[in-house]
């Protein structure tokens, strides 16, 4: 069995932090991936340290060398100007600055809601205007990238499709039957000619929220995005899936208008819709597919079925409504 201390002194030491200054190590939950601690010095610096599964631990795919995305995301937010880690080593593991805030959760107000969604509108606005050397995942997990958004995605969709046949996972239809309604939205991916950076993981989980250091006394604002691994280069309105996860980001009128405001485009056409309703069936698949390999409890498994395997339903009408 790994020693903690011992892996987190190690890192320490080859990032050039001296490992003598290790004063608390905890581990941090909320992942379902890779390993989390948190790594406290002796001076007050934090820092977060992120320790992949065993190579024999099954997973999807496309979450090979995630890390490798992740270290991406984050040199692509500081670019952005976007609070977020800062990369301080990328080996076989990530070492990243720690950032201020708790996960966004149910103890803000209405207001503060709306405001920090404004502000969440503009941060990403800024993400967008990354862009990256070609489409699809940087780690490689899927090959190179692409040189277009259409081949990038369907290769992204295939793999996902191989991983839910692969594993015998439980869709609400068949996968070739997926495959086939999926295939008639294609065309719109077409309209997709600049590589941009994607997090599409932003759910409030991965929202720190940050009080005590807010502009004013008892303000709040966004501390940082986490989670970056599931970043690619593609498509912006891909970001919205996990935005209005399980919803529908029309709805959400303080983050369009933050969004827009900063100079991000947020047109609902047709085709921008077919091509939203692939990127929720995508995300949707990889929600059924991950349960096999991540062996959920049975209450957790009971939710996917229930609660998501409706909304890959209502993702693939919409395509079918769309294409008609």
């Amino acid at each position: 069995m790994v020693d903690s201390w011992e892996r987190a002194r190690q890192v320490l030491e080859e990032a050039g932090i001296p490992p003598g200054h290790l004063a608390t190590l905890r581990p941090l939950s909320g992942g379902t991936y890779n390993t989390v601690e948190e790594l406290l010095l002796t001076d007050g610096r934090r820092y977060v340290l992120k320790v992949p599964p065993a190579p024999t631990v099954p997973g999807l795919t496309h979450e090979s060398n995630l890390l490798v995305s992740e270290a991406e995301f984050y040199r692509a937010a500081a670019q952005a100007d976007v609070p977020a880690p800062r990369v301080v080593a990328l080996g076989s593991n990530l070492l990243m600055t720690a950032v201020p805030g708790d996960a966004w959760n149910g103890s803000l107000t209405d207001t503060e809601k709306t405001s920090l969604r404004a502000e969440l509108g503009r941060q990403v606005a800024r993400l967008h205007t990354i862009t990256g050397p070609g489409f699809g995942y940087p780690s490689g997990a899927l090959g190179p990238l692409a040189p277009n958004w259409r081949t990038a995605f369907t290769g992204m969709l295939d793999a996902v499709l191989d991983d839910a046949r692969g594993y015998g996972a439980r869709l609400p239809r068949p996968a070739d039957a997926v495959a086939r309604t999926l295939r008639a939205g294609y065309d719109a991916l077409d309209e997709v000619t600049v590589p941009c950076l994607v997090h599409f993981d932003l759910w409030p989980g991965n929202i720190l929220v940050d009080r005590a250091s807010g502009p004013g006394e008892g303000e709040v604002r966004i501390g940082g995005l986490i989670d970056g691994e599931r970043m690619f280069w593609g498509d912006p309105l891909a970001d919205f899936v996990s935005l209005a996860l399980l919803g529908d980001i029309k709805k959400d009128e303080a983050f369009l208008a933050g969004y827009r405001e900063a100079g991000g485009s947020a047109d609902f056409d047709v085709p921008a819709l077919l091509r939203l309703a692939l990127y929720r069936c995508y995300l949707y698949l990889i929600m059924l597919t991950e349960t096999i390999p991540r062996a959920v409890d049975p209450a957790q498994d009971r939710w996917v079925q229930e609660t998501v395997a409706p909304e890959l339903v209502a993702a693939l009408a919409e395509v079918e409504d769309l294409t008609a």
